[in-house]
């Protein structure tokens, strides 16, 4: 599977909080996600292993007990079943990676697949 960059295909998962998935495979998932300033994703759980990226902007990350500000550059990894959540102190851009695949997250617009042929 091929991703090519496009706009669209974002859709909002909470209020100021956007998702595209990039590509995906059997066991991996890519997602970008876009958190306007002062969004914030409540405390919650899956079983997917969460490895992410700050590419901008600024989070106030709760994992477990443990409070971390992340600032560009900065990266993560949670294992399945970690309670954590997220404010955005600034617009922020995330990437993130899951394992296994987050069925709640598919199928998603801008995601390419080799194998169907184009019209």
């Amino acid at each position: 599977m091929f991703y090519k960059v496009d706009p669209d295909g974002y859709r909002q998962m909470l209020p100021g909080v956007t998702l595209k998935t990039l590509t995906f495979g059997e066991r991996t998932l890519l997602a970008e996600v876009r958190l306007e300033q002062g969004a914030s994703i409540p405390m919650h759980q899956h079983p997917q292993e969460q490895t992410g990226y700050l590419v901008s902007g600024c989070l106030r990350f709760h994992m477990g007990e443990e409070t971390i500000i992340a600032e560009p550059g900065d990266g993560w990894n949670l294992r399945g079943g970690v309670v954590h959540g997220a404010e955005a102190l600034e617009d922020s851009v995330v990437i993130e990676a899951f394992s296994p695949i987050r069925e709640d997250y598919l199928p998603q617009l801008g995601v390419v697949d080799p194998g169907k042929k184009s019209a």
